[in-house]
């Protein structure tokens, strides 16, 4: 019979192919995801920047122009006016002091006083070595527009003092009335630009102001200022030099290198050399009119350049997930072409070797059944026996309850005597005192009845309490609470023993209230059966806290236990009591419980002190809706 076809493969051009193609698109598709995102990371700098820019020339024009008006309202003081008049002849320091003051109210550098050919008369650093009384600031162009009657506005570096600073003047008059009058003098004041440049610092970005002649004299960068923008010609450089804006300041070059202009103004570029050569910046000018300055903003280029990074790492992670979901696609499809034959093969081999099969199945049909219905009888027998073991042992456990409650029946029944003699007596003077018209004191006796019958009630509920099954569920149990109640159920036998309670605050363990107090009523009771023929009998309760671990003692001034008997001591029906005193399952079936709750019981003898049962538990905290437990007697005898 002729086989299936084998599934397609790709042919070895193909593949070749596919391996080239792969690389290719992994380049060209991080590529252009690189370029997608560089663009939007400009254009979202290109909007970061002009706003911080705007922001910016703002704060420049408004830090410059506060001090605008100062000029001409100081040019108008009398005071000011009379010395130009008479200056030959007046005392310069009144007015000195007065420009002082004038310096330090309006936050200004200095603040002088001009003559009509550009001497400085008064000045607010009259007491300073760098002074400009007696200098002469003809040339510079504050002076030549006020004493043309103007107001002039000027930007350079001092002559004494070489700092950068703005310049406002205005024309002192002491005759307006003739045409052709001229100023007497001209009054200036100078603005240091260092305050706004310290603001700059605090931004992300590089800022340059710039003049006309592209000479960067404000920058956040200090190693940026009196730098040309670009390199400056040596015609250029001479004519600065002799307007003696700059001093003497060599105005090199920046070091600035355009390499990419974007069609939003906005321009890429890089430094050769200086403090910002180690990084591209986006760059951004803005033109301040009325100073005939230009503002620029350098923002970095990080930014962009992480999310190129980002963008095309997430698009080559894309473009592999594609890949390699293609390939697995495919990869599945040739699987699963190949189970298909895989699977017509079988069925072809399968349907040869199935007669024989069901020949040899039914051979062996009828044993396999025998045998299986052999298997499921043993396993329902064991079910069952599995059942009635667990069945005796709980009612193993029962029973034990009710011998320990055999042998308290005893003094239940002194105990419950008692209480029905006194009721009988107090019902029949009840009777009495009725027949008599005796109502308050019948009602006393009643009275007494009904505390005798809920003592009853009391003693029968601790019984009934004790001969109740347990739920077999672990939850937090106070160890005192159950102590408490062992001691209640054997109040009548503890009458001539002392109990020695030695524990502190109340403990918790990890075990179940029911069956953990029947193992403590049993210790008590062998306790209190081996003290009976002890003179001064001692019972010693204790708990003890270590770690995680609680051990529970229960101790007795008893004859102890031979060393013979303490390997069988918890061994079921060993006991070492006379016939008919008990069935020897009361250890036993303590331990078993102790065990079942996670714990250990052991036995030992205490020098001089009888025996010793120690039970080791595990410790729980306190719950929170947990009841407090009633106040424990702090007496030496129950």
């Amino acid at each position: 019979m002729k086989g299936p076809h084998r599934p397609p493969r790709l042919s070895v051009p193909l593949r070749r192919l596919l391996l080239l193609l792969l690389p290719l698109g992994l380049v060209l598709v991080t590529w252009q995801a690189s370029q997608v995102a560089r663009e939007q990371a400009l254009q979202t700098l290109v909007r970061e920047a002009e706003n911080e820019l705007r922001l910016s020339a703002a704060g420049l024009e408004g830090h410059l122009t506060r001090h605008d008006y100062l000029p001409q309202l100081l040019a108008s003081r009398e005071m000011i006016k009379r010395f130009l008049s008479g200056h030959g002849e007046q005392n310069p320091m009144p007015l000195n002091r007065l420009l002082d003051q004038f310096r330090a109210i309006a936050d200004v550098s200095d603040v002088y006083l001009l003559d009509r050919h550009g001497t400085t008369l008064a000045a607010s650093n009259w007491h300073m070595e760098n002074t400009f009384i007696g200098h002469n600031y003809s040339f510079r162009s504050y002076y030549t527009d006020a004493i043309e009657g103007g107001r002039g506005r000027f930007f350079g570096l001092g002559t004494q003092s070489l700092e950068r600073g703005y310049y406002f003047s205005a024309p002192v008059w002491l005759d307006e009335t003739t045409p052709d009058a001229r100023p007497d003098g001209v009054m200036v004041i100078k603005i240091l630009l260092d305050e706004v440049e310290e603001s700059w610092a605090e931004q992300d970005a590089e800022l340059l102001v710039t003049d006309h002649d592209n000479i960067i004299f404000m920058a956040s960068r200090p190693e940026l200022r009196m730098a040309a923008l670009s390199p400056l010609t040596e015609a250029e450089r001479q004519n600065l030099l002799a307007a003696r804006r700059y001093a003497d300041e060599p105005l090199s070059p920046s070091g600035i290198d355009v390499y990419e202009q974007r069609p939003d103004g906005s321009r890429l570029v890089r430094f050769d050399t200086g403090p910002l050569a180690e990084e591209s910046y986006l760059g951004l000018s803005r033109h301040l009119e009325a100073y005939d300055w230009d503002m620029h903003i350098l923002k970095p280029l990080g930014s962009v350049y992480q999310a190129q990074w980002l963008a095309a790492a997430l698009a080559g992670g894309l473009y592999g997930v594609v890949v390699l979901a293609g390939g697995i696609g495919w990869q599945r499809w040739r699987l699963r072409r190949e189970r298909e034959l895989f699977a017509e093969r079988e069925r072809r081999t399968l349907a040869q070797a199935r007669d024989e099969l069901e020949r040899n199945v039914e051979l062996r049909t009828h044993d396999l059944m025998e045998t299986n219905r052999l298997l499921s009888d043993e396993i329902e027998e064991r079910r069952r026996a599995e059942e009635n073991l667990r069945q005796t042992r709980d009612e193993l456990i029962q029973a034990a309850k009710l011998a320990v409650l055999g042998q308290l029946a005893a003094g239940i029944n002194h105990e419950l005597n008692q209480p029905l003699a006194a009721i009988r007596a107090y019902a029949e003077n009840a009777r009495t005192f009725l027949e008599r018209q005796r109502l308050e004191a019948a009602d006393a006796n009643l009275a007494q009845v009904v505390e005798l019958t809920e003592r009853m009630a009391e003693i029968s509920a601790q019984l009934r309490q004790f001969s109740r099954k347990s739920s077999s569920s672990l939850t937090a149990v106070s160890v005192q609470a159950c102590f408490q109640y062992a001691l209640r159920l054997y109040q009548n036998r503890l009458h001539d023993v002392e109990v020695v309670r030695d524990w502190g605050d109340e403990v918790w363990v990890h075990a179940d209230l029911v069956r953990l107090e029947q193992v403590l009523v049993n210790l008590i009771g062998n306790a209190l059966q081996a003290m009976a023929e002890t003179p001064e009998p001692t019972l010693i309760l204790s708990v003890e806290v270590e770690d995680e671990r609680v051990f529970i003692g229960v101790s007795d001034s008893g004859p102890g236990i031979p060393e013979a008997h303490l390997a069988r001591i918890f061994e079921p029906f060993f006991t070492t009591k006379s016939p008919g005193s008990g069935l020897g399952l009361g250890l036993s079936i303590s331990a078993r419980i102790i065990r079942d709750l996670g714990g250990n019981i052991d036995a030992s003898n205490v020098p001089g002190a009888g025996a010793r049962f120690t039970i080791t538990l595990p410790r729980m905290e306190k719950p929170d809706d947990a009841q407090p437990s009633p106040i424990q007697e702090q007496q030496s005898h129950a």
